[in-house]
């Protein structure tokens, strides 16, 4: 239906499909009606139709889309239509105050969004959109409704001020928000304040809905004011705990004591709802900067918060509301984060709050199943405070080794006794969520170090009464399952423990007295492993094994190693009872650990790949692994790495395919092992890939008789996913070598047929492109074959087919949905676009010679990379990370070394590649914006020099003038292509955070010198948007950019270029600070 036709009663029905249908393709086509809504000139008579006539909420609600779509427009409506459309909304919502709450919030945002773009503009000689707080005030002087709507445009204001939208220059919204910040955010959070003084002081009537909702709208209004992004930091919003607020010099607001007060009474006069929100000012308030206050100011401050602490504690009933307990929790957190143990230590009431916090700590921790999440905030407070006992100079008693053990005692207790609990009524065991146990233990572990002993002795006793009570149920016939699940679910809960506190020797000072505990702790802990193994396969649990690998992990980094003194403490009492004099013998118990895990615990995937981790984790130092390659364990798995020993290196369907991702964990670390005593013993390394090379003779075998595919395919995953594993580790070129030619020329063939016959399965062609990649890569110089060995050319001759054979397959596939094209092409690509960047920068191939001899594999890969790229999309290309991280470090060296290729593209491809680079040069990605630069820099260079050079040299080098002609033909025909590029660059410059500023300076001296019509224009445009006095301060600036600089591309010019530029952008970013009253500069270079 044409839309000029639609009645009232059609775009009723078009806001039913929109917002409450529930069949998708009129939802679609609803969506679809109401983009072309937006751009027909009818837009602003239908919203008012549906505003003014509309039967329901949804109908006010689309034209409140509408119209926020309308006013966000890049291109935006005359100055007097939006003033217009802020008044009639405004008069629309006087005049009907009780609207539902959505169409007002959506309303209000339009407002707020015309006032945040308009906020600069002038008619008058006034500030239009800034009458704001003005109209607001006409609203709080009528009913409680009115009022309500008054304080929630405030509130929406002040969040869309503090809102980036990245589709626009960051320094716009950065200028927008400084002003709004500087002029009227101290006035609002004054007139919020206010408002919530007046509530207080007059008897509160909490039935009153009405008087309820407008106490919820002022409190999201200060915590709006308070939550503003004062600095431009754009802080990230989950990093909870680093929190400061950089309020600006408020002073007055925040010297006054009231103002803490009146947020103090309203927790205690308000229902949980409110009362939560009173706490997330509060919380704001405890984190303002420090450097707002003299030191005595800041003492008073901090007693003033202190108070408010202890009078919550003492009347806590408001904290049984999971709520205010979380928001309190982050209150207290927030007290250490941004003040000294020796400044809270100073104030009065500090004994008794201290005491207060720590029973508040203790109840809270013994009720583990109420808002888990909060403890987090807790142990964070405790961690801090211990961690900064060292630090304290004052004389005060800080009193935390009374508490702290108290605390860690409490915690031990109570995630003991919550087991039973957690098997009988059959609850979420939190041992499963390993992250935030992990994240609890580690801030445990500074807590549990401070008055060591009791902790020490605490555990000793808890777990030999436990470890007892296991034996018995182990050796009792009946062995009743849930005292047994009980029990292990106890021995775990301690084995973390003590792997926790051993692990704290890192974080606090220790003493011989403290490794002697370690050591009486650690005891049990390897007594437990071989109680455990002994009676493998039948008493087996996952949980007491990942607990085990915890205490492993944690003893490896404390008392394993290089930096450990040969006398620990801890080795004494580990001699008497288990003969471990050293950490020699400890890691023949960790090779022991390590290789009957991966013999009896093949089908857990967490366990294996947690003993993997720890593996790989003990391989990786030199001095190490001279100690590991003596042990007889290490040398059993060198010559036994085979699915009859280790089932996790089996084919069977029992396994899903991503469990095989491990194996590439296992064969790093087993061949840096390998690595220690190979050197040129090729028999060695044979009898090693032994296993492997069965493996690829069954593939053989079955490949030419064409059965058993599917077992096929497991197998070829794994050993993809072996040698890449194998590949990682071979640092050196003689060792690198022996691989390739166990390799080639009969095992790659193998691989290239697997991705010809497997091509739409991601499963099956990730890991051999992957291995392919790695096998590409030069680390260490691997690569750099002897003068007489082709095997750089043959290698990449492989990878080409490879990449050919897969890129002809994939684009076969057709058009795939949103969900399946990063799995089932992008991600391929991005991996075949890796191993070609390897291949062109790793220095091990001369591309030319496949020219010379006539060997196709060169331009074969690099038509391949063409048809690849054309099939995606540009906006795929920057928003899969990992594509845009592997195509333009590939297109930058396409750039610097085969410019020929660059410039024989045809026209549409060449379009398409620079119209990637410009969108790369905006992206946040600093990475990709890097490349960008440089192959930019590269593309202009190459112009420049083919300039320079036309006329002087008419009969050398007749190819290479004909490709710098045909890339000077193709920009004549697209000059806007270079252009658009200057444009952003100095866009960048000038308005943007530029974090690579070296980078952009490069490309745009040669854009420069090659437009410099277009330049002169930009500097114009730049200079004629600004007030007269600017002018000239500006027109200086650009005189200085170019002084000294002359018309070459030298190493010594660009030098200068790019001194100079650093010199301009600060001078131009101190000309355009504008002082609020003239009107600022168009933040546009692009139009």
């Amino acid at each position: 239906m044409a839309l000029h036709f639609q009645s009232l009663a059609e775009l009723e029905v078009l806001c039913t499909h929109l917002y409450i249908g529930t069949d998708l393709t009129q939802r679609i086509e609803a969506e679809k009606a109401l983009l072309e809504l937006i751009d027909s000139p009818e837009c602003l008579s239908k919203c008012q139709l549906l505003l003014e006539q509309g039967t329901t909420s949804y109908a006010q609600l689309l034209a409140a889309t509408c119209l926020s779509k309308l006013v966000s427009r890049v291109s935006p409506l005359p100055v007097e239509q939006r003033v217009d459309i802020r008044n009639y909304i405004l008069n629309y919502v006087a005049s009907q105050p009780k609207l539902v709450p959505f169409v007002i919030q959506a309303l209000i945002q339009v407002i707020a969004k015309i006032t945040k773009l308009g906020w600069f503009e002038v008619q008058k000689d006034q500030f239009v959109f800034r009458e704001i707080i003005a109209d607001v005030k006409k609203f709080l002087q009528g009913t409680v409704e009115h009022c309500i709507i008054g304080v929630i445009i405030l509130s929406e204001l002040t969040q869309e001020m503090n809102l980036v939208d990245y589709s626009r220059p960051s320094a716009k919204h950065r200028k927008i928000a400084t002003s709004f910040r500087d002029t009227s955010l101290k006035d609002i959070l004054v007139l919020a304040c206010s408002l919530l003084k007046e509530v207080l002081a007059k008897p509160l009537n909490l039935q009153d809905q009405g008087q309820q909702n407008l106490v919820m709208q002022v409190l999201k209004l200060v915590l709006n004011c308070l939550n503003f992004d004062f600095i431009g930091s754009s802080a990230d919003e989950s990093a909870d705990d680093l929190c400061t607020v950089q309020i600006p010099t408020w002073r007055t607001i925040f010297l006054e004591p009231e103002t803490l007060d009146l947020f103090f009474n309203l927790y205690h006069s308000l229902p949980p709802l409110l009362s939560q929100l009173a706490l997330s000012c509060l919380v704001q308030f405890a984190s303002t900067r420090r450097s707002l206050f003299s030191s005595p100011e800041r003492a008073k401050y901090l007693g003033n918060l202190i108070k408010g602490v202890k009078r919550i504690l003492e009347n806590p009933q408001g904290l049984s509301d999971p709520g205010n307990y979380h928001e309190f929790c982050r209150f207290l957190a927030r007290l250490k984060t941004n003040y000294q143990l020796g400044e809270l230590v100073m104030v009065k009431e500090y004994p008794e709050v201290i005491r207060l916090i720590a029973n508040f700590t203790i109840t809270s921790l013994q009720h583990w199943e109420f808002a888990p999440n909060s403890v987090h905030y807790l142990l964070t407070l405790w961690q801090r405070m211990v961690a900064s006992v060292p630090f304290v100079k004052s004389t005060e008693p800080h009193l935390l080794d009374t508490y702290a053990p108290e605390i860690t005692k409490a915690f031990i207790t109570s995630r003991l006794e919550s087991v039973a609990i957690v098997v009988r009524d059959n609850l979420d065991d939190p041992l499963d969520d390993t992250a935030t146990v992990f994240q609890q233990l580690e801030q445990l572990c500074t807590v549990s170090r401070c008055e060591y002993e009791k902790t020490c002795t605490l555990l000793v006793q808890l777990f030999d009464q436990n470890a007892q009570n296991y034996q018995k149920l182990l050796h009792s016939a009946s062995g009743i399952t849930v005292d047994m699940a009980i029990q292990e679910g106890r021995l775990a809960w301690l084995v973390y423990l003590v792997g926790t506190v051993v692990g704290g020797r890192l974080t606090y000072t220790s003493t011989d007295e403290h490794d002697a505990m370690d050591g009486e702790l650690s005891c049990r802990v390897f007594q437990l492993i071989s109680l455990m193994d002994t009676g493998l396969p039948q008493c087996s649990n996952e949980k007491i094994e990942l607990a085990i690998l915890w205490f492993l992990d944690q003893f490896r980094k404390t008392y394993v190693g290089d930096q450990l003194q040969r006398t620990s403490k801890v080795y004494a009492r580990m001699s008497e009872v288990l003969g471990i004099t050293d950490d020699n013998h400890v890691l023949e118990t960790f090779m022991t650990k390590i290789v009957t895990n991966l013999k009896y615990w093949g089908r857990c995937e967490p366990v294996i790949s947690r003993t993997l981790q720890f593996l790989n984790d003990l391989s990786v130092g030199y001095i190490l692994l001279k100690k590991l390659v003596k042990i007889d364990a290490v040398k059993f798995m060198l010559k036994n790495h085979t699915s009859e020993h280790f089932p996790f290196l089996g084919i069977s369907d029992s396994y899903s395919l991503s469990d095989f991702r491990c194996r590439t964990t296992f064969y790093t670390a087993l061949t840096r092992l390998l690595m220690v005593d190979l050197g040129e013993d090729e028999d060695e390394f044979e009898n090693f890939m032994l296993p492997l090379t069965v493996s690829f003779e069954t593939v053989l075998q079955i490949f030419n008789n064409n059965f058993k595919q599917e077992d096929v395919k497991r197998m070829l995953i794994g050993l993809a996913r072996d040698l890449r594993g194998i590949a990682f580790a071979l640092n050196t070129k003689t060792s690198y070598t022996m691989l390739f030619d166990w390799m080639y020329p009969t095992y790659l063939p193998i691989l290239q047929r697997t991705i010809e016959r497997w091509y739409g399965e991601p499963a099956c062609t990730t890991p051999i492109l992957k291995l392919m990649a790695e096998l590409m890569q030069n680390r260490s110089q691997r690569l750099n074959f002897d003068v007489s060995s082709p095997n750089g050319i043959l290698l990449f001759r492989e990878a080409s087919k490879m990449i050919c054979t897969y890129g002809n397959q994939i684009l076969s596939l057709g058009s795939l949905s949103k969900d399946q094209i990063y799995p089932m092409k992008l991600k391929g690509i991005s991996i075949c676009y890796s191993a070609l960047k390897s291949a062109l920068c790793g220095n091990y191939v001369s591309f030319g010679v496949f020219k010379l001899y006539g060997d196709n594999h060169f331009d074969n890969v690099l038509q391949a990379f063409v048809k690849m790229l054309l099939s995606v999309s540009h906006s795929d290309l920057l928003q899969y990370r990992k594509l845009s991280q592997s195509y333009y470090p590939l297109l930058e060296c396409l750039t610097q070394d085969h410019m020929s290729f660059i410039t024989n593209l045809e026209p549409p491809v060449l379009l398409y590649v620079l119209t990637s680079i410009s969108e790369g040069l905006t992206t946040l990605d600093t990475v990709v914006s890097s490349s960008c630069c440089t192959s930019l820099d590269y593309i202009v260079t190459y112009l420049f020099k083919h300039i320079a050079k036309e006329g002087k040299k008419p009969l050398r080098c007749r190819e290479a003038t004909q490709a710098g002609q045909r890339l000077l033909h193709f920009m004549q025909q697209n000059p806007d292509v270079l252009q658009q590029m200057m444009s952003v660059l100095m866009n960048t410059i000038v308005f943007e955070d530029c974090r690579n500023q070296w980078s952009v300076s490069r490309p745009l001296l040669g854009l420069i010198l090659l437009n410099e019509k277009y330049f002169s224009e930009l500097r114009a445009s730049l200079i004629n948007s600004q007030p007269l006095p600017k002018q000239e301060v500006l027109a200086q600036c650009f005189r200085n950019l170019m002084e000294g600089v002359e018309q070459s591309l030298s190493t010594k010019n660009r030098d200068r270029f790019t001194q100079n530029l650093s010199v301009f952008r600060r001078d131009v970013a101190e000309a355009l600070r504008t002082d609020g009253s003239t009107e600022p500069c168009s933040l546009d270079m692009m139009s």
